[in-house]
């Protein structure tokens, strides 16, 4: 046990680093942990061995993948169904060209410029077309627009954005089989029955049970996450429906939210961004940039193409958006798991996978730094809201107090 008290000591001491290093640089946690991850391996494969730094444990890769699977399971419950029904025009036209754009334009690159075969090129358009709910929401969340129906837009698009890429990947490359349709049909029943469950148990039980509504939370995701795996699919997506499904619930049990968010930010997706910064071979970028940058430029660019001119059917003012665009190129959680799935089914070879996951990365990084350096709409804060409604309902003007 000693070994695995020490390995986990060390990861959530680089979460700690990065919490401080991101305090002082002003920029997402998330982001900061992915580039302490890199660092951190690139030092340990140098210094002690490849794989010294423990990634590959099966234990971690068990921590990171509940905790991504907790935070899309609180990106769903902070959407408020009755924003989703006002914005469903929206979000889904902002999510279908977020997934299709990038997809069209990351194949193309990767077949006719870098040269790879079609279905490798086909993998990197389904891993490079994704947008990163794990990185949005934690950025929503500590700028605080996940209150917001701006927020709760963007995150709405990413759903269904999402959404695409695993259909497309589950369509090209999945086999659909018995065990498809045992998923499919045990999650209809769950996402069903869940929320009237959980209210019955709160009334029950709630607040008189040491966190009956966390466990049970935990149990049904932790179940829908084995079929998933087991029929080939993620356990992310039906973390995030049953999100959905529980948000009127979530939007009364304030308190409940917050322990499980605090839990989830706290303990569990330290062990996920840190470890998708170790997945990066850093030998494989120095070997090939052109091929890195073309592949970059070809998912974000295709993203910001397609994405710029639809956003501003919805969106007027010039930062959000952009800040709302480059949101929507990021990538990070289906991007790995896309690479990943190529790389064990003999779809693309390590150097590929290396370089896939190194950009799915980096656009997780450089546009989430650009969006909130340079574009965030600070008047849509919920402090600037609050702000203003202070000043209206004092009746104060937009410079202030005067003494005249």
């Amino acid at each position: 046990m000693t070994p695995l008290f020490f390995i986990a000591a060390l990861w959530l001491a680089l979460a700690v680093l990065a919490a401080i290093v991101a305090y002082h640089l002003d920029i997402s946690i998330a982001l900061v942990e992915i580039c302490v991850g890199m660092v951190a391996a690139a030092v340990a494969d140098h210094f002690f061995g490849k794989g010294s730094l423990g990634a590959g444990q099966q234990w971690l890769q068990f921590l990171a993948s509940v905790g991504a699977v907790l935070l899309t399971f609180l990106a769903g419950a902070e959407l408020d169904p009755a924003v989703m029904r006002k914005k469903a025009k929206e979000v889904s036209v902002v999510g279908i060209v977020g997934f299709l754009a990038p997809f069209a334009g990351a194949t193309a690159v990767a077949h006719f410029a870098i040269g790879w075969t079609w279905p490798s090129s086909i993998l990197a358009g389904i891993a490079l077309s994704t947008t990163s709910m794990a990185v949005v929401y934690a950025v929503m969340l500590e700028t605080g627009l996940n209150k917001t129906d701006f927020g709760k837009g963007i995150l709405g698009a990413c759903f269904i954005n999402d959404l695409g890429t695993v259909l497309a990947l589950g369509l090209v490359f999945s086999p659909f089989d018995y065990k498809t349709l045992v998923f499919v049909g045990a999650s209809a029943v769950l996402i069903v029955l869940f929320p009237t469950i959980t209210k019955w148990l709160t009334r029950v039980y709630g607040n008189r049970t040491a966190a009956i509504r966390t466990k049970w939370v935990i149990v049904v995701l932790l179940f829908l996450g084995a079929l998933a795996y087991w029929a080939g699919s993620e356990a992310v997506l039906p973390a995030y429906v049953l999100g959905i499904v529980l948000a009127e619930f979530a939007s009364v049990e304030h308190q409940w939210v917050r322990r499980l968010r605090t839990l989830t930010t706290g303990f569990l997706t330290p062990f996920y961004f840190l470890r998708a910064g170790t997945l990066v071979s850093i030998p494989a970028l120095i070997a090939a940039p052109l091929v890195f940058l073309f592949l970059f430029l070809a998912k974000v660019g295709s993203k910001i193409l397609g994405l710029f001119p639809v956003i501003g059917r919805f969106r007027k003012e010039p930062k959000e958006r952009w800040y709302y665009t480059l949101m929507m190129s990021t990538g990070l959680t289906f991007g790995t798991i896309s690479a990943l799935f190529g790389l064990s089914h003999g779809i693309v070879d390590g150097r590929q996978y290396s370089l896939l996951v190194a950009v799915v990365i980096a656009s997780a990084l450089i546009p989430t730094f650009i969006a909130n350096k340079a574009f965030l709409p600070r008047r849509l804060l919920p402090e600037a809201t609050e702000a203003k409604a202070a000043k209206g309902a004092l009746n104060v003007p937009e410079g202030g107090f005067s003494d005249e």
